[in-house]
């Protein structure tokens, strides 16, 4: 056990004897989550000075109990009540508490005891710290909050347009009680410090279910946890209104609306390749077509797509999933990403066995691509003819559009990078200055950078002749291939992106 002694008022082998109906005490509510209230079928009933008296299905498990105590810091009197009867009355209070408060039930506030002590103290600010911040982050459009602790100092920092900033300090004191709080919502192991743990919170945000996926890792002052903002309202799964430009999009758009082959997306971590995977499978998602994918994690759930979480402990590999998609009678296949030879190769094999496949890979640009998969051992010949399509992207912070200023770069730096200085309007460029629309922080969202790169029957036999990424590079450009830099310098003169922002993040 955790703390103080527990007090369960039932015996585990003696029957409770019947009690009316339970009645909550909306003020006690806030104690206890609706989220876990309703997973594990608890609700608190009432508080007498240090116990608090909570329903429960089963009030002989000693393990929740002992959570419960941990998490709302009272001696827990548990009170047994039937599971249909229980959840019903979960739903009720719940559903009652949030129409009397005018938002969610945990906005419901309750002063603590009287007799409460620091520990206790400390629960409730964590709790309403941590409602304010999802909610906080949400509202800024934040991708990721992260819970980062140091010997003497906790820090909080948001992701956004692409690059973390600092947003608080909270008291040192509270690290701990936070920490716990997410692992509470996200249904981990609040007893274990020593492995990085992964869960996912579903809460309701600003009017509106969002997703977390947590992800906490044992650091050598504490536990740093780290929260994927999941929000799918905020994200268009629209190719087209992605801004590539014409001839690109239309490529991709023709590759994608086969009935076999491969559509390959790369680029590093955070560049945006499951949002154009998502976005195409939108595309191709109609009730006549039987589309499987297979994701570590799974983001999004999609409606009318079958989707398989990869667990790799259990064996439940990409290539192990891949094999069984095969015996499902599939039409379109998503990969997440192809990370060895083996899944190369099967799915490689079902985009010549008249299966349309999609996946990611992380190399540097569109040519290297092909050059990876023989790399990784699938022949050439199979790559040559299975490859339909290659995509490669970058995400910039787009400029804000309020507080758009022209920049000015001396001609020298321009030719550094193969620009040429003329005249206003002709090799113009534009920053931020930062206004109250962004913070101060002359940026607002992200703007996807693209590289499409068909596989044309010249590329084809350089692939098959062994050819370098170089040599494929260079005769996409020759068959009008427009660079992740081209692209970038094209979106910079338009004011959607700076010009340093485009050179940090594209290849030369």
């Amino acid at each position: 056990m955790r703390g103080g002694a527990v007090t369960p008022s039932r015996a585990a082998d003696t029957p409770a004897p019947k009690r009316k109906r339970p009645a909550s005490d909306p003020k006690v509510l806030r104690l206890i989550p609706a989220e876990f209230a309703s997973r594990h079928l608890v609700l608190p009933l009432r508080r007498t000075g240090r116990t608090l008296s909570v329903a429960m299905a089963d009030p002989s498990d000693a393990a929740l109990i002992d959570d419960l105590q941990f998490l709302t810091q009272f001696e827990i009197d548990a009170v047994g009540v039937g599971e249909h009867t229980l959840r019903q009355r979960i739903d009720r209070s719940y559903e009652a508490a949030t129409t009397r408060g005018g938002g969610r039930a945990e906005d419901v506030t309750v002063a603590p005891p009287a007799d409460a002590d620091s520990a206790e103290a400390s629960e409730e600010p964590a709790v309403r710290l941590i409602d304010d911040l999802l909610a906080d982050a949400v509202r800024r459009g934040a991708s990721d909050i992260h819970f980062e602790p140091y010997e003497s100092e906790l820090r909080v920092r948001y992701r956004l347009d692409g690059r973390l900033r600092e947003i608080l300090r909270p008291p040192f004191q509270l690290a701990a009680a936070l920490t716990s709080r997410l692992k509470i919502l996200a249904d981990l192991n609040i007893a274990e410090r020593r492995i990085p743990q992964d869960g996912r919170i579903r809460m309701p945000v600003a009017d509106r279910v969002i997703d977390f996926r947590v992800s906490t890792l044992p650091t050598l002052f504490g536990e740093k946890v780290v929260l994927r903002i999941l929000d799918r309202e905020r994200q268009a799964f629209d190719l087209e209104s992605f801004g590539m430009e014409t001839r690109a999009e239309r490529e991709l758009l023709a590759a994608i609306a086969q009935t076999s082959g491969m559509v390959l997306v790369t680029g590093p971590t955070g560049s945006g390749k499951t949002t154009t995977l998502y976005s195409a499978l939108a595309r191709l998602n109609t009730p006549e077509a039987n589309i499987m994918t297979a994701e570590d994690p799974v983001e999004y759930s999609i409606e009318g797509i079958n989707q398989v979480q990869i667990r790799p402990k259990i064996g439940l590999t990409f290539a192990t999933t891949l094999r069984a998609f095969l015996r499902q009678d599939p039409n379109i296949l998503m990969v997440g990403e192809i990370r060895d030879r083996e899944t190369g190769g099967i799915a490689v094999k079902a985009a010549l066995t008249g299966h349309l496949v999609l996946s990611t890979l992380h190399t540097n640009d569109a040519a290297s691509t092909a050059t990876r998969l023989v790399d990784m051992g699938i022949e050439a010949f199979n790559v040559a003819v299975a490859v339909k399509v290659i995509t490669a992207q970058r995400l910039v912070p787009r400029i804000c559009p309020d507080c758009r200023v022209e920049a000015s770069y001396a001609p020298e730096i321009l030719r550094s990078v193969g620009l040429q200085a003329g005249g206003r309007g002709q090799d113009a460029f534009y920053r931020g200055a930062g206004c109250d629309s962004c913070d101060g922080s002359g940026y607002s969202g992200r703007q996807g950078l693209y590289e499409v790169l068909p596989m044309s029957p010249a590329i084809r036999r350089l692939v098959l002749a062994g050819a370098s990424s170089e040599e494929i590079e260079r005769r996409a450009a020759k068959e009008g291939m427009i660079t992740l830099r081209q692209d970038g310098f094209a979106k910079a003169r338009r004011g959607i992106a700076t010009l340093e922002d485009v050179l940090r993040e594209t290849p030369a």
